[in-house]
């Protein structure tokens, strides 16, 4: 078996290729990617060109009106996003050998995670290490599955539907999904709404409202409830489903802990059914492959010694 130093393809490769390649996908086309790195257009052109040369295969299609990743190219993306998330790590894990736990985490969150018992953790975590800095994305939990699987961050917080294969995943929490409308709607205010008002509502959710979806189970009572199928609405962030319910585009579903404050504020009023609510899984997502700094290693620790802890019964939130 060849060591990887005798593999000719390595020495072969120019890596700053892979890295325009990266941006060129980010960004969706030659020009965009161009203008992010501040370089000409036929540049970028020429740096794509040498690295579909050197891989033999034709990673982009692109013409004037269309621009797509080949798989060919979709392979290469996420095997050179794993190798950028890995490098991007040694300054990290190099400080990590230092006698104080220092270092940088980063995470991939869903936009509506609140939950008490992961924000005490971090509260400890801070006050015990205060050297420790994070960094904090708000995404999809599609995204946020992708950026674990490509190594790009430490830890993922996210709804599933299917545990992802290649990712080690544990319930964060529980929540309760209700139905909502603003008050502007007719059925604001009321505490005697019979269900069969709710048939032909319009309706507004997240992306990961769909078939097989995390959010399967909301799509699942609107269908039961007559509303209608196709969603006027539609949006990866909580601030924007709660804005399109509050400015009466259409009722939605949100977590009913997380919209008590609106509730009370009269920002908001809840529908019914006030009972056997869908229930959804936050899960704490880890990526086994992943080198870990001190400062990532010490949270892992601790977030994993607080769901041993305490029971999922006490980590559920129904509002």
């Amino acid at each position: 078996m060849l060591k990887p130093y005798e593999q000719r393809f390595p020495w072969k490769l120019d890596w700053n290729l892979l890295r325009t390649f990266m941006v060129v996908v980010d960004e969706g086309g030659i020009t965009p990617a161009a203008h992010f790195l501040g370089l000409k257009q036929p540049t970028i052109s020429a740096a794509l060109k040498r690295l579909e040369d050197i891989t033999g295969r034709k990673l982009i299609n692109r013409s004037p009106k269309h621009f797509s990743v080949t798989p060919w190219g979709r392979v290469l993306y996420a095997e050179a996003s794993t190798i950028f998330g890995a490098v991007a790590q040694l300054p990290d894990l190099m400080a990590g050998l230092e006698d104080e736990v220092t270092g940088q985490v980063s995470m991939a969150v869903a936009s509506h995670v609140v939950s008490p018992h992961f924000d005490a953790v971090l509260e400890r975590f801070n006050a015990r290490y205060p050297k420790a800095s994070f960094t904090i994305s708000t995404m999809d939990s599609t995204e946020v599955v992708a950026h674990l699987e490509q190594n790009r961050v430490t830890f993922g917080v996210c709804l599933l539907r299917h545990r992802p294969v290649r990712l080690e995943a544990r319930v964060l929490y529980r929540e309760y999904f209700g139905l909502f409308c603003g008050p502007s709607h007719r059925l604001y205010g009321r505490e005697d709404i019979d269900l069969s008002e709710l048939e032909g509502e319009n309706a507004v959710s997240f992306q990961t409202d769909e078939l097989d979806g995390p959010l399967f189970a909301v799509s699942q009572l609107r269908s039961r409830l007559g509303m209608r199928a196709e969603l006027k609405g539609l949006s990866a962030n909580l601030p924007e489903v709660r804005r399109m319910i509050v400015t009466n585009i259409g009722i939605g579903a949100l977590p009913v802990h997380v919209a008590r404050k609106d509730v009370q504020s009269g920002l908001l009023w809840q529908v019914p059914p006030y009972k056997a609510l869908p229930a959804v899984d936050i899960h704490m997502l880890t990526n086994a492959r992943r080198s870990m700094n001190r400062a990532e290693q010490a949270l892992l620790d601790m977030l994993n010694a607080e769901l041993d802890a305490v029971p999922l019964s006490e980590r559920t939130y129904s509002g």
